[in-house]
């Protein structure tokens, strides 16, 4: 099994954000596989087409905005290519994979995961220059 890398989010991969500052009890919707659910304070993205929610807690640790609406991530991600298809619980809910997809973490230790087509990933980050 391969090591996990950090990786850095390309400064072109902006997407649009709006937080879901609203009274509400949230909701749930199917994505990737699996239900998802979201919760006031939680934001819903748009990634050059591609829907979803983020806890809001995580989004604001793990994004900057750059204009009225866009977001970049700027927090390094921990990922590796898949050896196998499996699904990974995340914080929204779960998200199937396929072998050759990367399982993402946003934190070292592991614990905020889900899974992005290889295609996708290499297409929005790069790898992270080595810190010293």
């Amino acid at each position: 099994m391969q090591d996990f890398q950090r990786y850095l989010k390309k400064s072109t991969a902006a997407v649009v954000a709006v937080q879901l500052d609203l009274d509400f009890e949230g909701f749930a919707y199917e994505k990737w596989g699996g239900t998802q659910r979201c919760k006031k304070g939680d934001w819903v993205l748009c990634n050059e087409g591609d829907t979803y929610t983020v806890d809001g807690a995580v989004f604001e640790r793990t994004y900057h905005r750059v204009g009225k609406g866009l977001y970049v991530k700027t927090a390094a991600v921990w990922a590796r290519v898949a050896d196998e298809s499996g699904t990974i619980r995340t914080i929204e809910g779960s998200t199937d994979y396929a072998a050759g997809d990367y399982i993402v973490y946003n934190d070292e230790d592991r614990t905020e995961g889900y899974a992005v087509s290889r295609a996708r990933f290499e297409e929005m980050y790069a790898p992270a220059p080595d810190e010293d």
